[in-house]
């Protein structure tokens, strides 16, 4: 594991593949810090690009004048680059001889040393190019794997959870110096007393806040909705599972009890992220210790799930829960008794299942627009919360200026102002190198 670097100390630059890993059609090579633009008079042997407009040049190994490549170069000086330093980019032929040589140049070169698993982000977050919000949104964005979590992380990262919290501090601000001209100058003829107008202000504010704190959490995009297929021994829910995973996910016998343990599926609908989850079938224990645990864990599954297909009697079914008529190609009952009958070999009624499955993701997922929040920023909010009804409920302006306070640590918590070491660490080691 690389050593901790502290970047807003670190005089060195550093250098990494940005790309994907070669042979592909081009190979970006991303420099950053002070020594960037020197990397590029070394290997470019002429004058300095204009900034921001990429030339074509010749590279040679400075150690021996060999070229090295043919390739576009981009001169980016700080602060106005994405880490906020002097930043250089070699676009190259994307082969892997080509890549390793120039590295391999970069990396003879005094005060340029490899880059760490996402170094690049927090020299941006570092120099206040970004803040802790858009850093987890572009880590968000490397790891999406459904259209729902790729809209959600373009969001964070562009800066609309951001943007919100500004002006928060803003209005936040606004309140205290209206305190503290009171608490300094009470004195001062000039110097108006609180009025209902602060209280107001006040309450504006809670309720903005209150509004993202009803938002989804994030852990609901990047898992998936949870849906628990939930019934007696077979029932059809691995058939079930199969159907909507579009593969074999689960075994499927006609032997009751087949499914021992939880299994999960995770299937993207319309872009919008479901995890499926089969589990045992729920009957009275025969003693069979293995099949205790089994029922257990479906028993705790349906208490987590958002969404639970119950495919036993409807009459048994757990409060919310849709009452699928399974197997429906045998079914006997009468198909009044449940909210809907399936038949997930044939295919019939699976087409509104997915419908209904849509409908309640839709209830549970952000909407258009709106960013869902981690575990991390929906703590952070709920204390900015707290202080703003605790300052609203006190009357000594010096308790409601103390309360004021701590919103506003909180909201610096928020953006990355304040935080340990460690969790920025934990953020960034989530990067690839080059990022």
């Amino acid at each position: 594991m690389p050593a901790e670097v502290n970047n807003a100390t670190d005089p060195t630059t550093i250098f990494a593949l940005s790309s994907g890993a070669p042979p592909a059609g081009v190979a970006v090579v991303r420099v950053s810090g002070p020594a960037a633009g020197d990397a590029i008079d070394r290997l470019a042997r002429g004058a300095r690009p204009t900034p921001r407009r990429a030339v074509l040049r010749t590279l040679a190994d400075p150690a021996d004048g060999a070229p090295l490549d043919r390739a576009l170069l981009l001169w980016l000086p700080g602060p106005g680059s994405a880490t906020g330093e002097d930043m250089a980019e070699f676009h190259l032929h994307g082969g892997r001889a080509v890549t390793a040589a120039v590295l391999a140049a970069l990396g003879r070169l005094p005060g340029l040393r490899p880059a760490h698993p996402g170094e690049f982000t927090r020299r941006a977050f570092e120099t206040g190019r970004i803040d802790l919000n858009e850093a987890e949104g572009l880590a968000d964005l490397l790891t999406a794997e459904t259209d729902a979590q790729r809209r959600n992380a373009m969001l964070l990262a562009g800066g609309a959870l951001s943007r919100a919290i500004e002006a928060w501090q803003s209005h936040i601000l606004a309140l205290s110096a209206r305190l503290e001209a009171l608490l300094d100058y009470a004195d001062e003829e000039d110097v108006a007393p609180l009025g209902p107008d602060f209280a107001a202000d006040l309450a504006a504010l809670a309720r903005d806040v209150a509004l993202w704190q009803g938002r989804a959490p994030v852990e609901r995009l990047r898992d998936g909705v949870r849906v628990v297929l939930a019934g007696p021994p077979n029932a059809g829910k691995s058939t079930l599972l199969n159907a909507l995973a579009g593969r074999e996910a689960a075994i499927v016998t006609p032997i009751a009890g087949t499914t021992r343990d939880l299994i999960e599926a995770s299937v993207a609908i319309d872009g919008a992220p479901f995890l499926i989850i089969d589990t045992a079938g729920l009957h009275e224990p025969s003693g069979d210790p293995v099949e205790a645990i089994g029922i257990e864990r479906a028993a705790g599954a349906i208490a987590a799930a958002d969404i639970v297909l119950w495919l036993g009697a409807p009459e048994a079914a757990p409060a919310g829960a849709l009452r699928i008529g399974a197997q429906a190609d045998r079914r006997i009952r009468d198909p009044a008794d449940y909210d809907l009958v399936v038949s997930a070999t044939s295919g019939a009624g699976m087409a509104e299942l997915f419908d209904r499955l849509r409908e309640r993701a839709a209830e549970l997922l952000p909407g258009e627009g709106e960013a869902a929040l981690s575990a991390r920023q929906r703590a952070a909010l709920d204390r900015v919360a707290e202080a703003l009804a605790l300052a609203a409920e006190e009357h000594d302006p010096l308790l409601v200026a103390e309360a004021l306070r701590l919103g506003r640590s909180a909201l610096d918590a928020l953006t990355g102002r304040a935080g340990t070491e460690q969790m920025l660490d934990g953020l960034f080691g989530r990067f690839c190198i080059g990022k």
